[in-house]
């Protein structure tokens, strides 16, 4: 009611373009109906953060190899953050296993954040093997499988992510580089509660069975950042064009910011490019307002296809990809009907493209990009400049359109 009240009121042309941003906002809030104590702990910015699944299980790891090696266990673990800086966490317990092994375990605290995993228990086992040098690192009890193609994992492993499998990974040779010198060292990750959880969650759906996924990229949990976001978006583009810049590279997350600024390094400055995450279509409101002369969206195929569907924040309630939509891109290519039919039944986006590179369908990427140009350049009522990107998940350009 707050925002139709402010936006009838407004009159000017000028009123009636930022009423466009504020509903672009607003759609993007609109799943987070806020109980009372966080609506004020948000107007006083307090809210607290917290810390991904991730980041609990590398705690868990370094606390649980450091009892195994030391005989004593600790109460709080300083862990390295992906993005730099460490986290403190506090150990729940440690203890010896009758085999060798050892076991501590971290509560996730996900902040204020309504993350279904706050709360959950989140243990790490270790011991020693003989295969000097080596690093093991499985899920136990509680972490998913994988058992679909499309989501990055390999089928028949754990739910474990790129990222803190490589955090759980340092921390083991932060704490043990001498110890592997002379041996190996499993580590277990387990969610005593996960298979319960895991149904609250959309891993059955992607064929992710039995737990929940170690998740986190950055290692904190940001809770109800959706405001915080869009202003972080309006905030950089407002250095880049004080900074005299007058062409962005909007990316919908940390690795396609990281393969972009690989393409344009030796053209545009680190201020240039902007993560904009699931804020596609605000994001281009702001350019075309600010007056921007070009805008680069850089991503993969399963943001850009959401934008090419004509869906502007990605983010939102039935946003889901839609297979039948990109069957009919593939028919548009000339796909072969059994091709099609593939697609139609797929899991993710992901396991399109793997469909698409499979039967080499030439121009379904560059097609998806002209559409999410097309979408793009209506949204922003054709003031600025657009070109469009997509990278494959090894940072290679797959499709373009400009």
């Amino acid at each position: 009611m707050l925002y139709c009240k402010r936006w009838c009121s407004m009159r000017n042309e000028n009123s009636n373009s930022e009423v466009n941003i504020e509903q672009d906002l607003m759609l993007a809030e609109q799943e987070q109906e806020l109980p009372a104590i966080i609506e004020e702990k948000k107007r006083r910015g307090t809210l607290k953060t917290g810390y991904t699944t991730g980041t609990s299980a590398t705690a868990a790891t370094k606390a649980a190899l450091l009892a195994l090696i030391s005989g004593k266990a600790a109460d709080i673990v300083f862990v390295s953050l992906p993005k730099g800086g460490m986290a403190k966490l506090r150990i729940a317990w440690t203890k010896n296993e009758k085999n060798g092994s050892c076991t501590s375990a971290v509560i996730k605290n996900a902040g204020d954040d309504p993350d279904i995993t706050h709360g959950a228990e989140i243990c790490s086992t270790v011991s020693l093997t003989d295969q000097v040098g080596k690093i093991t690192i499985d899920g136990g009890i509680g972490v998913g499988k994988v058992t679909k193609p499309g989501i990055g994992l390999e089928i028949g492993k754990a739910a474990i992510n790129q990222t803190p499998m490589k955090m759980i990974e340092q921390a083991v040779i932060d704490v043990a580089a001498k110890k592997l010198n002379n041996s190996g060292i499993n580590v277990i990750i387990s969610v005593p509660k996960g298979e319960e959880l895991a149904k609250k969650t959309d891993n059955p759906r992607l064929g992710i069975i039995g737990g929940i996924s170690i998740l986190g990229t950055t290692g904190i949990v940001l809770p109800y950042s959706t405001a915080s976001f869009a202003a972080s978006i309006r905030q950089s583009l407002d250095v880049a064009i004080a900074m005299g810049i007058d062409m962005v590279v909007l990316t919908t997350g940390g690795r396609s910011e990281d393969f972009a600024k690989e393409l344009f390094a030796k053209l545009l400055p680190d201020h240039a490019f902007i993560q904009i995450g699931d804020f596609a279509g605000y994001a281009i409101k702001q350019c075309a307002n600010k007056k921007i002369h070009k805008a680069v969206i850089a991503g993969f195929i399963g943001k850009l296809t959401k934008m090419a569907m004509g869906i502007k924040q990605t983010h939102v309630r039935g946003s889901h990809v839609d297979m039948e939509f990109m069957g009919r891109v593939a028919a548009e290519c000339n796909s072969p009907t059994m091709v099609i039919e593939e697609i139609n039944a797929a899991n993710t986006a992901r396991h399109v493209a793997e469909i698409i590179g499979k039967n080499n369908v030439s121009g379904f990427f560059d097609l998806i990009c002209k559409k999410v140009y097309q979408q793009m350049h209506e949204y922003s009522g054709g003031k600025l400049k657009l070109e469009v990107i997509m990278f494959g998940f090894d940072g290679k350009l797959c499709g373009q359109y400009t």
